[in-house]
């Protein structure tokens, strides 16, 4: 479908993919890991495994998702936080999270979201290869690494309201 012919919720969907990726990061092996990064195991739709050892903190978690320095969720997600002006409204609302996926299914979607949907604009958090239009300073390095994976999938299982 030619540009001007996409829908303009489309068009700004593209724009908002192609940013994220200009200033992070975008298949991760089913099994294994990439150079640096703790091995996982895929098993259908759903990395069942905790990526450590030490569990996930909700509370931390709730801070990464909160940040847009950090996480950028809320830039295209909405939920739970009332203290955050303008959050988005490209991707699904976080509130109810859980009533949707497992901790497992979250974790997939949050490592690598592209391998649960190909046309995703949502950043793989936690891969390093296969990306492109990555900035020097964050090349071969996860916008989150494990612990704050855990941390963030903490949080988002406490999400039972829609």
């Amino acid at each position: 479908m030619a540009g001007s012919e996409r829908s303009p919720r489309k068009r700004s969907a593209d724009r908002l993919g192609a940013l994220l990726l200009a200033g992070l990061s975008l298949s991760l092996p089913a099994s294994g890991a990439e150079p640096g990064l703790v091995p996982l195991e895929i098993v259908g739709d759903a990395i069942p495994a905790p990526l450590t050892a030490t569990a996930g903190d909700p509370a931390r978690g709730r801070a990464i998702v909160a940040d847009r320095r950090v996480g950028l969720c809320l830039l295209c997600h909405s939920g739970p936080f009332p203290e955050v002006p303008l959050q988005g409204n490209l991707a699904p609302s976080l509130a109810g999270a859980s009533r949707r996926n497992s901790a497992g299914q979250l974790r997939l979607r949050l490592v690598d979201a592209g391998r649960v949907n190909p046309q995703t604009i949502m950043p793989p958090y936690y891969r390093t290869e296969g990306l492109t239009r990555v900035a020097a300073p964050y090349a071969g390095k996860p916008i989150l690494d494990a612990q704050q994976i855990e941390d963030v999938i903490a949080f988002l299982i406490t999400l039972k309201e829609e």
